[in-house]
Parts: C-alpha cells; structure tokens; sequence
C-alpha cells in the first residue's frame, strides 16, 4: 500500500517537475554517480567504479544532446566544450582507475551546478511574479 503511494507520488511528480527543476535533479544524480566513482577507484573497487562512471556518462550525455543551439548559441557551444571534456575525463579515468580524473570533472561542473541552484529558483520567481503583476 505504501509503496503504491509512493510510486504514484514520484509519477506525479516527474510529470509535474519543472525543466529547469529537471536540470538540478540530473546535476544532483550527477554527482551522486561522480562521487561514487571516485570513491571506488580511491578503494581500488574498479568495476563498481565502472558502472558508477557509465551512469555519469550517460547524464552528461544526456545533457549534451539536450542543448538547443538555436536558442543559445554561444552558451550552447561553451557548454558542450566542458561536457565533452568531462566526458574525455571520464573515459580516461575509467582506462587509468585515476580518481583524480573524477575530481577534474567535479572541479569542473561544481560551478555550473551551483550557478544552476540560484538560476533556477530566481527564474521561477520572477516568472511567478511576472504573472501576477501582468
């Protein structure tokens, strides 16, 4: 019973969920998955790390197709430079089992996600209040 509730809160949820709210929850998962290599390489879990890393390479991938070059272009463009390093990163860290190459890339998306954490919600409020000042 409850894991039916449960179940049918997370569809309403997905279906009600926000892009921008989207974004956040991938670049959470993200890192959930980054750190998660990171620590199985340090412990020298290398195929734990493996899958971890296959997960994160499918999110950035995910967000790399996902970019609209029509409406942003030269965002679009410095974006898909940092996801396709962060992509090449993690190729070479899962050939090498070098966790500092994880850490590259967590150094290196750190501040897009957290540039997204203030974006988001400040977006979100000024539409809201764009609709209700109109």
């Amino acid at each position: 019973m409850i894991g039916t509730a449960v179940a049918r809160y997370q569809e309403v949820r997905i279906q009600t969920v926000t892009p921008g709210e989207l974004l956040i929850a991938l670049y959470d998962g993200l890192f959930r998955f980054l750190a998660g290599a990171k620590h199985c390489f340090e412990n020298k879990q290398r195929g734990k790390a493996g899958e971890f890393v296959s997960k994160s390479h499918a999110v950035l991938s995910e967000l790399l197709l996902a970019l609209d070059t029509k409406q942003h272009p030269e965002l679009c463009a410095n974006l898909t430079s940092v996801y396709t390093f962060c992509l090449t990163r993690l190729t070479s860290a899962t050939i090498t089992g070098d966790p500092e190459k994880v850490a590259d890339v967590i150094r290196v998306l750190t501040p897009l996600r957290e540039a997204w954490r203030i974006a988001v919600p400040k977006s979100a409020l000024e539409q809201a209040q764009g609709k209700t000042s109109g």
